[in-house]
Formats: structure tokens, C-alpha cells, sequence
């Protein structure tokens, strides 16, 4: 648990906090999901939402606060990108529990054949011992 630890501190535990923070909303997972196929302006990320432009802008400054987009000039748009570093970092973060479980998993599946090993050799004895 030590190590864990270490990783919350390495990685801030105030970033991982904003980013999942900025993920928990259905919007904005969407909003990320379409900037991952390529910039797009306040306005093309608002068309496919039943929601006001101010309403996304809102959701844009959790993201942006979080560090997940950015946001651009290319004349007179205004382009939000993507950015990939605080999603790598909470990947990462993730992991290291998926490798606990993951070894957690193993011992338990060991466990589980050396109680099956052990209940095949006692109906074999108790098989040897009714003839």
C-alpha cells in the first residue's frame, strides 16, 4: 500500500480528483469523446445537445479546469482540442488497481484448485476405502 501511496502523491491527488471530477457528467464524457476524433468549435460541440450554448461553455470550463481540452485561436474560431495527459495519468492510476485485483484474482484461483486437488484426493481415498 505503500507504493500506491507514493503514486497519489506523484501524480496530485487535486488533478486526479479534477479529472474524475470532470468525467463523472454523461456531457462531458461525450464532449471528450467527439474531441478525440479532432478539434471543434463551442458551437460544433454544442449541435448535438438539447442544451444552450452557455450551458456547454459551462461544461468546457469544467473540462478545460480539469486540463482535459484546450482551447485555440485559428482566426476568428475559437477550436477546443483535446489534451491526453490528465487522461493518461487516471488511466494509470486505474491500473494499479487493476493489477492488485488482477493478482488478487490469481491467488483465489489458486486457492480454489488446491481445495479441488485436495476434495479429488479424499473421494479417492474414500472410494479405496469402501472396496
Amino acid at each position: 500500500m505503500k507504493w500506491l501511496y507514493h503514486r497519489l502523491v506523484m501524480y496530485g491527488t487535486q488533478q486526479l480528483d479534477a479529472t474524475f471530477a470532470a468525467l463523472a457528467d454523461p456531457t462531458r464524457r461525450a464532449i471528450l469523446a467527439r474531441l478525440a476524433q479532432g478539434e471543434a468549435t463551442v458551437t460544433e460541440l454544442a449541435k448535438p445537445f438539447a442544451m444552450s450554448q452557455p450551458a456547454i461553455s459551462k461544461h468546457l470550463q469544467v473540462l478545460e479546469r480539469a486540463g482535459l481540452i484546450s482551447g485555440g485561436r485559428d482566426a476568428q474560431r475559437r477550436p477546443r482540442r483535446l489534451e491526453p495527459e490528465p487522461l493518461a495519468a487516471a488511466n494509470e492510476w486505474l491500473e494499479s488497481y487493476r493489477e492488485i485485483w488482477e493478482a488478487n484474482f490469481l491467488r483465489l484461483d489458486a486457492l480454489l484448485e488446491e481445495m479441488k486437488a485436495n476434495e479429488r484426493r479424499r473421494g479417492a481415498k474414500s472410494a479405496k476405502g469402501k472396496n
